[in-house]
């Protein structure tokens, strides 16, 4: 899924893909967003990456973050209300729909 920069972007990183795989079922299931992207960036880092409306994002991330949190190694997390279309070149790089 293209990102574009219309809508909010959360983000949460861990350290290892379970507790990422962990953030990205529960941030989908806490409110209604959709998942961009994942970015495997090294030294067992991986972010998750979803869009939605800005409350949407809030609930989202925060269910993510604390879910991976509770099985692993939660480094950061982040909502963008509405970050310049720049980004979207960004966090597009490993579209799930390609």
């Amino acid at each position: 899924m293209r990102y574009r920069g219309e809508e909010a972007l959360g983000l949460v990183e861990t350290i290892g893909l379970v507790p990422a795989l962990k953030a990205a079922d529960e941030m989908l299931k806490a409110a209604n967003v959709e998942l961009i992207s994942y970015e495997n960036i090294g030294s067992t880092l991986v972010t998750v990456m979803i869009k939605g409306d800005i409350a949407a994002v809030e609930a989202s991330v925060a269910a993510g973050a604390k879910a991976a949190e509770e099985i692993g190694n939660l480094t950061a997390h982040n909502v963008m209300p509405r970050p310049i279309s720049y980004v979207g070149d960004i966090v597009s790089v490993h579209d799930i729909d390609q």
